[in-house]
């Protein structure tokens, strides 16, 4: 029985290695792109896909991680190949994909916001470097949950978190400002 109290769950795995890449990543003795590869890679490896139904606070937080990386993977990946002027099919394949990954991320964020019941939650624009992203980024902070920060530029996730009022009209610095502020 002791062996079973011991035993790691997918969900320790997972957000251990991610901190551990957070603090690589902190300390400078990794790059943004090489956190994404590696935290792409470990996912592949782990064969835990995205669980269909958001029932707990950890499953909606693995899918919102999941489907983050893997849109900010395919597009990373899609603006290697832009940079090479080449293969344009596979160009408009990763940006698809990053597209659908987005969206699925928006759609976690949702489910898991409805599963708290938009409980101590703050979010607001933030402040961010990128012209294309001013006023259109946004930082969902779930206040009862440690290190729980979302972000999305969701028109329609904008107007749920406005009618929820949960929203700030205000702009902030971001609670993740060295990370969102970094290209890769």
């Amino acid at each position: 029985m002791q062996y079973f109290k011991n035993r790691k769950t997918i969900f320790d795995e997972f957000f251990e290695h991610r901190d551990m890449l957070i603090v690589q990543y902190m300390n400078g003795d990794i790059t943004k792109k090489e956190f994404l590869d590696m935290n792409y890679s470990f996912i592949q490896k782990m064969r835990v896909k995205p669980f269909q139904r958001i029932d707990s606070y950890s499953k909606g937080i693995y899918n919102y991680q999941y489907y983050n990386m893997m849109a900010k993977y395919h597009k990373m990946m899609a603006q290697e190949i832009k940079n090479k002027g080449k293969h344009p099919n596979y160009y408009r394949k990763y940006i698809e994909d990053t597209n659908y990954y987005y969206n699925e991320k928006d759609k976690t964020s949702f489910r898991l916001l409805r599963l708290i019941e938009f409980k101590n939650v703050e979010a607001y624009f933030i402040k961010i470097e990128s012209i294309n992203l001013k006023n259109k980024l946004y930082e969902i902070v779930l206040k009862d949950y440690e290190y729980s920060v979302l972000h999305s530029k969701s028109l329609w996730l904008l107007n749920v978190l406005k009618k929820e009022g949960v929203f700030v009209n205000k702009t902030k610095k971001s609670v993740i400002d060295y990370y969102v502020n970094e290209r890769y």
